[in-house]
């Protein structure tokens, strides 16, 4: 299979695109802002149309200073949206409900498996962890050792 790198801010307005259009894209990630969730480099997402956003929902955003980012919906309020990656000690970025280019409804492993991310099982793992927020050093460090 043929490897294509495009700089993010060619290649995410056009995955918002196709979602917008009813499309699904299905894209790598890079990065270790979503771990032990979502390794970067490993395991690819699959985007669609973002519907009604809630907490723990993972999205796909363009935030304040014009980066994107997929990260998990942190807080709502009203059209304001407060994002998190699961592996950030600290650091929320905010963005409007308009700046959600798409929304992650699997994730698919490297051994294939796809994991239903808006499932209530995957989003009590979320919550999960949101409350270990104060052990998160330590746990992502042993982590990171794991998965070497």
């Amino acid at each position: 299979m043929k490897k294509m790198v495009m700089p993010n801010d060619v290649l995410l307005p056009a995955v918002g695109e196709i979602v917008a259009e009813g499309g699904s894209v299905t894209l790598r990630t890079k990065g270790m802002s979503m771990m032990p969730f979502i390794i970067g480099d490993r395991d690819c997402v699959l985007l669609v149309r973002p519907e009604e956003l809630k907490v723990g929902d993972i999205v796909l955003a363009k935030v304040a200073n014009g980066a994107f980012v997929l990260h998990r919906v942190f807080e709502v309020d009203g059209d304001s949206l407060v994002l998190m990656g699961d592996g950030n000690l600290e650091g929320k970025e905010r963005c409007g409900r308009g700046d959600v280019l798409a929304q992650a409804v699997a994730i698919i492993k490297e051994d294939g498996r796809e994991i239903d991310c808006t499932s209530a099982g995957h989003l009590r793992k979320a919550r999960i962890w949101r409350l270990l927020m104060p052990l998160r050093r330590y746990l992502l460090a042993v982590y990171r050792r794991i998965i070497k």
